[in-house]
């Protein structure tokens, strides 16, 4: 008869235990078995771990872009199906976002394992480079700011010099001035009404004093058709100079 032992009363666990009887050739094994519903059992191989989490709105800041916002919050679906939850709000050009749009995430997509290679990242940045660069070369360059210039004679004779510099009427700001103070002293309303032009009714008028017919014939493109206005005379009178004696510049009496 074998020799009583001391028994000692097992530990108390979180872990319900059951006991399990198996037969070995006259002994008896006493077997730990863990419950089926015992608190903190792990869950079954594949099973996910608490809900998904809900969707929510994200602001658009400058810089972003929907492969970058999609992959800083490990959207399911990456951008392109960031695209097709937005698409109300996007519209037909994915790539074209800004700052202040609100967009709806979806559901996150499960954790990555800890161990990444870094091949997906270098891919993630070489799309979200090709998304910019399609994303600058779909905006349209912006329009050159309109030239100013000031409303009195130095300003006139400016905008003339860039208008003939378009049409390639030679002359020099010299030139310019030098036979405007002469015809009219820089007056653009300046009219001659004694000379024989006034006499056959076609009076000399405007800064370099020429007349309708004239104005007419010589009138440039894009300048005012009217004959006091200061470029439109300037001009006119220019390219009829330019005609008759090669230059405003080679004028150093009445023409």
């Amino acid at each position: 008869m074998p020799a009583k032992g001391k028994h000692r009363r097992p530990k108390s666990s979180s872990l319900t235990r059951g006991i399990a009887v198996a037969g070995t050739g006259g002994a008896v094994l006493v077997l730990p078995v863990l419950g089926a519903t015992a608190a903190g059992a792990a869950q079954p191989a594949g099973t996910t771990a608490g809900p998904a989490a809900a969707s929510k709105t994200y602001v658009v800041v400058a810089g972003d872009s929907l492969s970058k916002i999609a992959r800083e919050h490990s959207l399911s679906g990456g951008w392109k199906k960031l695209y097709e939850d937005n698409r109300s709000a996007l519209g037909a050009t994915p790539r074209l976002i800004h700052p202040g749009l609100k967009l709806t995430l979806g559901e996150k997509a499960p954790a990555e394992p800890t161990k990444k290679s870094a091949a997906p990242k270098a891919s993630a940045e070489r799309a979200d480079r090709s998304e910019r660069e399609n994303t600058l070369a779909a905006e349209p360059a912006a329009a050159p700011a309109k030239k100013s210039y000031t409303n009195d004679l130095d300003g006139w004779i400016n905008e003339s010099l860039d208008i003939m510099a378009q049409q390639g009427i030679p002359g020099s700001y010299e030139g310019i001035h030098r036979n405007i103070m002469r015809e009219s002293s820089g007056n653009p309303l300046a009219t001659n009404n004694w000379d024989s032009n006034a006499a056959a009714g076609t009076p000399s008028k405007g800064l370099l004093q020429v007349i309708d017919p004239t104005f007419t014939a010589y009138h440039v493109p894009g300048t005012s058709l009217d004959g006091f206005d200061p470029v439109a005379n300037i001009t006119a009178a220019c390219n009829y100079a330019a005609d008759r004696y090669g230059s405003i510049d080679n004028v150093n009496g009445p023409y």
